[in-house]
């Protein structure tokens, strides 16, 4: 076997029968159309990591490794630029204060949702993994894809797909 081929990505909470985290989580699901919890926490891991990544070069930085780290560290910022995590003016402190919906807004689905490909986010979800939705020209049926800014204005139907009838009855409300 592989290393790292049988671990999961993503860690399951400590505890898991807390009520507020649990209604906190019921609430992410059901406002971004998340299949289960472990959307949820795959998302929730990825930050966590994105947060690691920062505190290190963080720390790098303080102990005087400033060439090196610099350049890595700027290299880190621009990566969650690109892919839209952070915003133009942000900087690598600002990655500590990000919050699991910076990524969750990320997924072609809350995507493909904002762009008004679904009135819902779980009918944006059903349509995209039901193949009616392109990313910069090819499809894509993974509603966890990540989007990255550039990308973010090419989610449209599919040419040859029913929906991409504007009369179509399971359009959004005003969608060109």
């Amino acid at each position: 076997m592989a290393l790292g081929e049988n671990t999961k990505a993503y860690e399951t909470p400590n505890h898991p029968f807390q009520g507020e985290r649990i209604s906190e989580e019921a609430s992410l699901l059901d406002r971004y159309g998340l299949k289960n919890k472990e959307e949820l926490w795959r998302a929730q891991s990825e930050l966590r990591d994105y947060r690691r990544e920062a505190r290190n070069i963080l720390a790098q930085r303080a102990q005087g490794d400033a060439e090196e780290t610099e350049a890595e560290g700027e290299e880190f910022v621009s990566r969650l630029k690109r892919i839209g995590v952070l915003n133009d003016g942000d900087s690598l402190d600002d990655v500590l204060l990000l919050d699991v919906t910076d990524v969750l807004e990320r997924r072609l689905q809350t995507v493909a949702y904002r762009n008004g490909i679904g009135n819902t986010p779980q009918q944006a979800r059903q349509f995209v993994t039901h193949g009616h939705v392109t990313v910069d020209g090819r499809r894509v049926q993974a509603p966890s894809a990540k989007i990255d800014v550039a990308e973010q204005d090419t989610v449209q139907f599919a040419e040859n797909s029913p929906l991409a009838d504007e009369l179509h009855p399971e359009r959004a409300e005003g969608n060109e």
